[in-house]
């Protein structure tokens, strides 16, 4: 398996090599759990393509934080590699994915002698806490009905497909919400004529 060199391109040609000389690229199917809560990491991703969702869990429920596209790497698990700490958060592939995997004890020295490769962590440092204001914002300010619709339009832009293929209990679980809810709010999606369900599917129709 190749990697395009281009989704390093922001680094210098030498840092490359070697990070192609040490990481491993690796295909994981849809819905694999690539870090578990409370797991030391190992290995940071860079997805190469594909998609993953990274979640929190409060209690019983859980919630989508972010997701990690192509180029992009994983905020959380960056900070807990370099402290040595458990990690606080769960990632699992949306669709599947290709991702470089960098040993985390070699990030030390690659950080001190390149320090570009710092731009990526502050890049998605700044990104990360960009969408947790919208989050905040969108949990403190709109209604379940706004909320649900703009996950569904968020998942159907990085998907590049038109509609959605999950159960009403893992949207609930995306969202932090009971599947009681989803049913009942993407029924008045429905019919408020903003999306159509069919055989498992949900088709954003409408603009908000």
């Amino acid at each position: 398996m190749e990697l395009d060199r281009r989704i390093l391109s922001f680094l210098k040609p030498d840092l490359i090599e070697k990070i192609l000389q040490e990481s491993t690229l690796k295909e994981f199917p849809k819905g694999t759990e690539i870090l578990r809560e409370h797991q030391y990491v190992k290995v940071l991703p860079i997805v190469v393509n594909g998609l993953i969702n990274v979640y929190s869990r409060f209690d019983e429920k859980e919630l989508l934080l972010y997701y990690i596209e192509p180029a992009q790497s994983c905020v959380m698990s960056f900070y807990a590699a370099l402290k040595n700490t458990p990690s606080k958060v769960f990632a699992k592939t949306e669709e599947d994915s290709t991702i470089l995997l960098l040993p985390v004890h070699f990030l030390p020295t690659w950080l001190k002698e390149y320090p570009d490769f710092n731009e990526l962590f502050y890049n998605q440092f700044n990104l990360r806490y960009s969408e947790l204001l919208d989050t905040i914002g969108s949990l403190l300010l709109d209604k379940m009905d706004k909320r649900l619709f703009d996950h569904l339009k968020k998942k159907t832009e990085l998907s590049h497909n038109n509609s959605v293929n999950m159960s009403h209990s893992q949207i609930a679980n995306e969202l932090g919400t009971a599947r009681e809810v989803v049913t009942r709010v993407l029924k008045k999606l429905e019919t408020d004529g903003k999306v159509e369900q069919n055989s498992g599917k949900i088709r954003i129709i409408d603009e908000w």
